[in-house]
């Protein structure tokens, strides 16, 4: 017998089609050569990515994705060669799928956003953010979820899918540097340049405080027992907003007092109707 007589050796017929020794054997080259090119590319996938300085964690996501893609295709070709229906496969997979949606909707989500955060890239690692009631810096994205750490040194995980579906603020991106409002009530008849006078020179002996663009001061407006000002300045850092206005509030008060600048307490008089005297 030669080798050609044994490669054409039929050993069982699935449905209508002979699978014989040559065909085994395709299939079983395809699925290892896919395998193996698979392994491949997701090292330099990985490599590539990260040479151009990519987070590790969304290399590691993309790398993942090539080597399932490529183990995929794979398999159907390897099954095509068995003379398997790709189309019976396919509608069968869908079902599958289909399936494993309604079952995992929340995890299928945020896999799904992760890929999204992988090719549009919103936020990066590094960057301070601030999503609903939480605000610190992403450590991590990974393809379910990202890792937040907070002002506390809190680890906070964020599913994916809140970083796409609702409002997230960058603090990182264009630049780092924000605005900060420091607000302060002053006792009607208070002279206004006097209190701006007095506002501006705090802004400008802090040393957080940005000085281009100038600090600059806003008359809020007239409250029920007070002159609303608002002080505002730029900083470098948004992870420094609450210390900077700390800082600038302790100074005001100071600057305040040598100025002799009153900070009135909120007072309400109250008229009685009718009295009567008690018996």
């Amino acid at each position: 017998m030669g080798i050609r007589d044994f490669l054409d050796r039929e050993i069982f017929r699935l449905g209508a089609s002979p699978i014989t020794v040559g065909t085994l054997l395709t299939c079983l080259g395809i699925f290892i050569g896919a395998a193996i090119l698979a392994r491949i590319l997701r090292g330099t996938t990985r490599r590539t990515l990260l040479a151009r300085r990519y987070p590790s964690g969304a290399a590691a996501a993309a790398s993942k994705i090539v080597y399932y893609f490529v183990i995929a295709t794979g398999s159907f070709v390897a099954l095509d060669t068995l003379g398997v229906s790709l189309t019976a496969v396919l509608a069968g997979s869908a079902v599958v799928l289909v399936g494993i949606g309604f079952g995992l909707q929340n995890v299928v989500q945020n896999f799904v956003s992760g890929l999204i955060l992988l090719v549009e890239r919103p936020v990066h690692e590094g960057d301070f953010i601030q999503v609903r009631d939480i605000r610190g810096t992403v450590a991590n994205i990974g393809l379910r979820a990202t890792r937040v750490i907070s002002r506390d040194e809190v680890t906070v995980i964020v599913p994916n899918s809140d970083l796409i579906t609702t409002q997230v603020v960058n603090y990182s991106v264009p630049t780092t540097r924000t605005r900060i409002w420091v607000t302060v009530g002053v006792a009607y008849g208070t002279s206004p340049e006097l209190v701006r006078d007095a506002l501006i020179a705090v802004a400008r002996v802090e040393a957080g405080v940005l000085q281009e663009p100038p600090p600059e001061v806003r008359l809020e407006g007239f409250g029920d027992s007070a002159l609303q000002f608002a002080l505002l300045v730029w900083i470098d850092d948004p992870r420094e907003d609450m210390r900077t206005s700390s800082r600038l509030r302790l100074a005001i008060a100071e600057a305040f007092d040598r100025a002799k600048i009153s900070i009135p307490i909120p007072q309400r008089e109250v008229h009685v109707v009718g009295e009567r005297p008690i018996a």
